[in-house]
């Protein structure tokens, strides 16, 4: 029996993904979540086998709540998701130690196959996004600007997307004030903007945070 947690902000997809996985009979959901902060908790209380964590959501995001889970538990084997199939959402997510990648446009039946292989310790890759990885690899790797960012800029860019203040993120990344704002002015160079609200736009263009 597979032990799952399944974390999705919308109560739609979470009904879903549940019919779609307890059908099976081997799977078992342990608990829900819509929220990071809420998925860290229960992933510390229930350990599930395989954590379902979707990456935009309000508030903490999915990488982050991926991020701070992996700290606390290097073997956690995370399938992540999103709406998008764009391969920046795959490469950040597999980057910060997810197994697997899927897209939420992907055949239901696909859902079954990627939590099985996450849950051997295996990766997988969306077919749809493995491809357009390969085919990016080809085309002399095009990728996103975001993808221009460092893992420290990139950290920064969600929270400043969030709306957090440039102290609060010093707080948060245990940074003084002035290399966050060394972070930012990077940030801003790198895409392009000029302001607070031009990144918020882009974070949710990308499907990293809601609207």
């Amino acid at each position: 029996m597979i032990r799952v947690l399944l974390v999705d902000d919308h109560a739609v997809v979470r009904t879903g993904f549940r019919m779609l996985l307890e059908a099976e009979g081997d799977i078992r959901v342990v608990g829900e979540a819509d929220s990071g902060e809420a998925a860290c908790r229960q992933y510390a209380e229930l350990e599930p086998d395989v954590l379902i964590l979707d990456i935009a959501m309000p508030g903490m995001g999915g990488l982050e709540a991926l991020k701070r889970i992996r700290a606390r538990d290097p073997r956690a084997r995370v399938l992540a998701l999103s709406a998008y199939d764009d391969p920046m959402h795959a490469r950040r997510a597999l980057r910060e130690g997810a197994l697997g990648f899927l897209s939420k446009r992907s055949a239901p039946e696909t859902l079954k196959e990627a939590l099985t292989t996450v849950a051997a310790s295996k990766r997988y890759i969306d077919a749809a996004v493995a491809q357009k990885l390969a085919l990016e690899e080809l085309d002399g790797g095009a990728k996103s600007p975001i993808e221009r960012l460092s893992e420290r800029e990139f950290d920064v860019f969600l929270r400043l997307a969030r709306g957090a203040t440039v102290q609060r993120i010093a707080e948060e990344l245990k940074l003084s004030a002035s290399t966050v704002g060394t972070h930012l002015y990077n940030v801003k160079q790198k895409l392009g903007v000029t302001n607070q609200s031009e990144l918020t736009l882009i974070a949710i263009r990308y499907g990293l945070i809601e609207p």
